[in-house]
């Protein structure tokens, strides 16, 4: 599970193996598309790494060596585990029901989910290219590849790898490798629509301000025209500002009386939303994954759920003497 405490592995050769797993979790993140699985692969990563310590030679790069057990160990995952995605991958947007009970669900292993802002914090990646790398749909369009394709362009292209490098740690030739980068890059171009804007922070906030006084025409003027809309695990998506206006005035209201706290996922702000549940209480119901550009919101993910809280370090209720 994602909220799981993760026991601490040995050093080795007097450089810790703990320094890395924030790094190593970035990169089996984007492997997987899931924040528990990301870190199942990590802490077998290090136990194996521990167990073969008599095999690493005290000249080489720790943290090679470390990467070429986890790229293993998430290639042997990868054979076993359904390729993951969000709404907009399964099927074209729908309409709004007349009964939201009759929403379809799919459960896990199916969903993309967030990633923790915090787990990127020891990420080689953040110095060497943009936030894109861990948006949603990046995340989403990386499990579209071969599982060789995916290692390949990870360290190519996320990690800044050259490609010699590459071919040593996966057995495989320079051509080979540039190869398959070449396909992997074609594959996202093609799943990929438009280059990932900046994140707009004063877009997210007059987001916050009109959900929490649950403003429908106010949330409803901060969308871009082909806007999308997706509630993980339901299957159900939209698009576009009169289908997302027709939720909010419909199943949407049960938003009224939210409150939210400020949190960071995937590399940009995001916010826990709580529904009252009582009075001078809220609990856990959704975090909203924001999306902007040209000064609009142009994707709104809301995971649903309060499993999604404790593995982000959220409180697990708020009453009326909380402020964030």
């Amino acid at each position: 599970m994602n909220g799981k405490r993760r026991p601490p592995v040995p050093d080795l050769c007097g450089e810790s193996l703990e320094s890395y797993r924030g790094e190593l979790v970035a990169y089996c993140y984007r492997f997987f598309g899931c924040h528990g699985e990301a870190e199942d692969a990590v802490q077998d990563t290090l136990v194996k790494a521990w167990q073969a310590r008599a095999t690493f030679r005290q000249s080489a790069s720790l943290r090679r060596w470390l990467y070429a057990i986890a790229t293993n160990v998430c290639i042997d995952m990868s054979r076993a585990r359904q390729r993951r995605g969000l709404p907009v991958d399964l099927s074209g947007p729908g309409s709004v029901p007349e009964d939201p009970g009759t929403l379809a669900t799919a459960g896990d292993p199916v969903w993309i989910s967030p990633l923790p802002s915090t787990r990127l914090a020891d990420d080689p990646a953040e110095v060497t290219v943009r936030r894109e790398t861990v948006q949603l749909a990046f995340i989403a369009a990386l499990q579209y590849l071969p599982p060789r394709q995916r290692a390949v362009l990870i360290l190519r292209d996320v990690l800044a790898w050259q490609a010699a490098e590459c071919a040593d740690l996966l057995d495989m030739s320079v051509t080979a490798v540039n190869s398959a980068l070449a396909r992997a890059r074609t594959t996202l171009r093609d799943r990929l629509s438009a280059p990932a804007a900046e994140f707009d922070e004063t877009v997210l906030g007059r987001y916050v301000t009109a959900f929490e006084a649950f403003d429908v025409d106010a949330l409803v003027a901060l969308l871009a025209e082909d806007a999308t809309f997706s509630m993980p695990p339901f299957t159900l998506w939209l698009r576009g500002r009169s289908a997302i206006r027709q939720w909010w005035n419909g199943p949407g209201q049960v938003c009224r009386h939210s409150r939210t706290v400020p949190t960071s996922a995937n590399g940009a702000p995001a916010v826990a939303v709580y529904h009252a549940d009582g009075p001078g209480r809220w609990t856990p119901f959704a975090l909203h994954v924001v999306e902007t550009g040209d000064g609009r919101i142009t994707g709104l993910t809301h995971f649903m759920g309060p499993e999604v809280f404790a593995d982000f370090g959220l409180p697990g209720s708020l009453s009326e003497t909380d402020e964030f």
